[in-house]
């Protein structure tokens, strides 16, 4: 109904439908190449910008953690309390936790494993449970990571054998997602005055935001790289920035493959209204005699390829949207994801550069018939 009002208002529209009708094979043919490049843009657009989700979501929030460990190249073994301190120090507004570790076998029963044990005094600053309580000051028991807890079959109340010493389990940890260099799925944490050593192998900094963990960062280099560098400072965030702009790169790659595959169906929309346009010279040359001026003869070869690219966006931008629920379905595991802004974005931009690709390629055949002169194109 709308387009038969917009024909009715706009006439060329309404010439230019009727002739894509006589001739419904090859207007269709020419619409299918502009559909093959709407998919290919949007559905690379929505894997790139899937991908992209998946592997920020797997690291989880390491944006916002910074990891102080000590400078072995600088003969650095440890840190010690000093350095925990004016870590502490620099680092006044967020979350400071220094934590030592080592490796001892863990026995339940009759299984025995050989983890990580971390020593820490307030463990609840950085992970959180899934049972149990983690108390304030970690001071008595033992809490276990959740994939050592199912292989072991561990329950909280149970108690377990850590180097010769028998704890108590506290509380078992919620499962960590994302990547960390302090992973408890497979480890044990003891209070810190069940290690021998005073020294610390690394400190844990979580920050409220990546910014504020960047600003963080730079604090601790500062303050404790002064003179001598006896630290190192894993910044995290930038680890996400790199993957950030690597995908982007990514996305634009395959964009670039995308676009190829309309730039190849504009060929193919040059090449058909070219070939109607030979044909069609008798009538073009009867429109120009009974009255039609140039421009009017442009509007309709234009209005053709606009309504080729029109029909072959909408029918592109459908399947699309087909093609991204089964894309996030499978790298993110939620469908629905297919809707999000940046995914529309993608879509929207398929549509117009479909649409303007099309229009583009009708330019040409669109000039070289309104300059046909009527006598001519009647001989012909």
């Amino acid at each position: 109904m709308i387009v038969d009002r917009l024909a009715r208002r706009f006439p060329s529209l309404l010439i230019a439908r009727r002739n894509l009708s006589r001739t419904k094979l090859r207007s269709a043919l020419a619409a299918l190449g502009i559909i093959i490049g709407v998919v290919a843009i949007a559905s690379l657009g929505m894997f790139g910008a899937s991908l992209r989700q998946s592997a920020t979501g797997s690291l989880g929030d390491i944006g916002s953690e910074v990891i102080v460990s000590p400078a072995f190249e600088s003969g650095v073994e440890e840190l010690t309390e000093r350095d925990v301190r004016r870590i502490d120090r620099a680092a006044s507004r967020e979350t400071v936790v220094p934590v030592k570790s080592k490796q001892e076998p863990v026995s339940y029963g009759q299984d025995e494993r050989v983890v990580t044990v971390y020593g820490m005094e307030n463990p609840g600053a950085v992970f959180g449970t899934q049972s149990g309580r983690l108390p304030d000051r970690f001071r008595s028991g033992v809490v276990v990571g959740s994939d050592l807890a199912d292989d072991l079959e561990l329950r909280t109340g149970n108690s377990v054998e850590i180097g010769g010493d028998t704890y108590r389990v506290v509380a078992i940890l919620e499962r960590e997602g994302g990547f960390s260099p302090l992973n408890p799925n497979r480890a044990v944490v003891l209070p810190e005055s069940e290690f021998e050593s005073d020294g610390y192998s690394q400190v844990v900094v979580s920050a409220a935001t990546g910014s504020s963990a960047n600003e963080t960062a730079i604090a601790i280099r500062e303050t404790l790289n002064d003179r001598e560098k006896t630290v190192d400072v894993l910044e995290l965030a930038s680890i996400t920035d790199q993957i950030g702009s690597f995908f982007d790169v990514l996305n634009v790659f395959l964009l670039g493959i995308g676009s190829i595959s309309l730039l190849v169906a504009g060929v193919s929309i040059l090449n058909v209204m070219l070939m109607s346009t030979v044909e069609r010279r008798q009538e073009i040359g009867v429109l120009r005699a009974v009255g039609f001026r140039k421009r009017d003869i442009l509007k309709i070869l234009l209005a053709e390829a606009l309504l080729l690219g029109i029909a072959g966006g909408v029918i592109g931008v459908a399947l699309s949207v087909g093609v991204g629920l089964v894309i996030n379905y499978i790298t993110i595991e939620s469908a629905l994801a297919a809707f999000r802004l940046e995914n529309l974005f993608y879509l929207l931009a398929a549509f117009v550069f479909g649409v303007t690709t099309s229009v583009i390629s009708g330019l040409y055949p669109a000039w070289k018939a309104a300059n046909e002169r009527p006598v001519e194109a009647l001989r012909n």
